[in-house]
């Protein structure tokens, strides 16, 4: 009786932060509420908080969670995402960014004659360029200042083009991702060993049916006669050598990885610290340059505001989705899901489908990866233990699903920003990239589905 009156709770005031988020609504706010809520609840059914060390009190328990995981995330996932978001906004600063987008577009201009083939040769261009811009909308917009005009050159509309440029987000993966660090960190493994060892392998194969379907798209509606392009400015002239910069961290840490190197003497690097080398690198380099000390501490400067930025709104995210799944576990949703998914006979295979989907559908409502798959992975691990299921097996997909609902999303950051500047409808465009991440997304969960059997 107390569980069905747990999940029904659960399922009523997750239903209105939904809601909410959909609405715009602050989602740190909306899920660290949500969560108080489910504890207080829980605690009212007569479920005892599991805290490490107690105050003695469960009302101030309660607020000892908070501190928990906050001391938790903030040493460990939140640090290396700050530092991410550091490395990649001094990258911003002296154009290294900039230099490494035009530089990875130039091999679209040699196919003017084959617009179709060229459209869709950004698609892989553009995922090796997240690798080292994790941003979606700051991807997005790069692209928007420098594909864009190309597309437009070589006979592509407006929104093929934009549909094709926000398509490059749709695999939230690479060691600099913030979904890659939390799922890694859930599994127990490195950010390179799951980039490389699934995310990569995974991806890499639905990059390529992706590519057909938006091929197929091209073909029938796109005609190739020539549109007029959309005016740009001249990008500010760096060396071409920047362009490798971005690219310097991803570069140490596969070389200086557990998945090529081993032995007593091998030597690894994680991620932060792959990142504050290549950071000073880059300011010796940018001095090296040119540069003045002046130039070089306003680098810093955007360096540490990018920290901030990322705290603020990675961070904060994080640690209210873990109290808001905190407190799902606690009103007992892994038993609710366990005792549906027995009773429908699915087993591990029903589980695949219905979180993917939940994650999927999440996304596109929220217009954001990293808020539904924060707030579900913690849950998800956990009940993949329980039916001694591999975690991977659930959270891959999930991670991916999250991202892929992100590109089919009217309201995500990355289509709203490039449907502003190019000057289309934003549900236009997500309609147009629902096709591709549907077909996409049916065949990730049946590719996974035969792990499982």
């Amino acid at each position: 009786m107390m569980l069905a009156i747990g999940l029904i709770v659960a399922a009523v005031i997750t239903a209105y932060v939904g809601w909410k988020l959909v609405h715009g609504h602050h989602p740190q706010f909306m899920l660290l509420a949500a969560g108080l809520v489910f504890l207080l609840i829980s605690w009212a059914l007569g479920n005892p908080l599991e805290v490490s060390e107690s105050t003695g009190w469960r009302g101030f328990d309660l607020f000892n969670i908070i501190v928990r995981s906050m001391k938790s995330k903030l040493s460990g996932i939140g640090t290396m995402i700050m530092i991410i978001a550091g490395f990649v906004a001094y990258m911003d600063y002296m154009g290294a960014t900039k230099a490494m987008v035009h530089a990875a577009m130039r091999p679209i201009g040699v196919l003017r004659g084959f617009p179709h083939f060229a459209a869709i040769m950004v698609l892989p261009l553009g995922q090796l360029l997240s690798l080292c811009v994790p941003s979606a909308a700051g991807l997005g917009l790069l692209m928007i200042a420098s594909v864009h005009p190309i597309l437009l050159r070589i006979g592509i509309s407006p929104l093929a083009s934009v549909s094709i440029i926000t398509l490059c987000t749709c695999f939230d993966m690479g060691p600099a991702s913030a979904n890659t660090a939390r799922a890694a960190d859930l599994l127990g493994m490195g950010n390179v060993t799951y980039f490389l060892g699934h995310q990569a392998p995974l991806a890499g194969g639905l990059t390529l049916v992706i590519m057909a379907v938006v091929f197929l798209q091209l073909r029938r509606t796109e005609p190739t006669h020539m549109h007029q392009p959309m005016k740009d400015e001249q990008a500010e002239k760096r060396p071409m050598y920047y362009a490798l910069l971005p690219v310097l961290p991803l570069l140490l840490l596969m070389t200086f990885s557990s998945f090529f190197q081993n032995g007593p003497n091998a030597v690894v690097l994680d991620t932060s610290t792959a990142m504050l080398i290549s950071l000073a690198f880059s300011m010796l380099l940018h001095w090296v340059s040119g540069a003045k000390g002046k130039e070089i501490e306003l680098g810093l400067k955007a360096c540490w505001q990018g920290m901030g930025k990322a705290f603020s709104q990675v961070v904060t995210l994080i640690i209210a989705a873990d109290l808001f799944a905190k407190g799902l576990i606690e009103l007992g949703l892994i038993e609710g899901l366990l005792l549906m998914v027995d009773g429908l006979g699915w087993g591990a295979l029903g589980l695949l489908i219905i979180f993917v989907a939940l994650i999927f559908v999440a996304s596109i409502l929220m217009g954001s990866g990293n808020a539904s798959f924060f707030a579900f992975a913690p849950l998800v691990s956990k009940v993949a233990a329980s039916m001694s299921i591999p975690g991977i097996r659930l959270l891959l997909p999930m991670q991916l699903a999250s991202s892929m609902g992100r590109a089919a999303s009217p309201i995500s950051g990355v289509i709203i920003a490039t449907s502003g500047i190019a000057g289309v409808n934003p549900l236009d465009v997500a309609r147009r990239n629902a096709l591709p991440m549907a077909i996409a997304l049916a065949l990730m969960v049946i590719t996974e589905s035969f792990s499982l059997l």
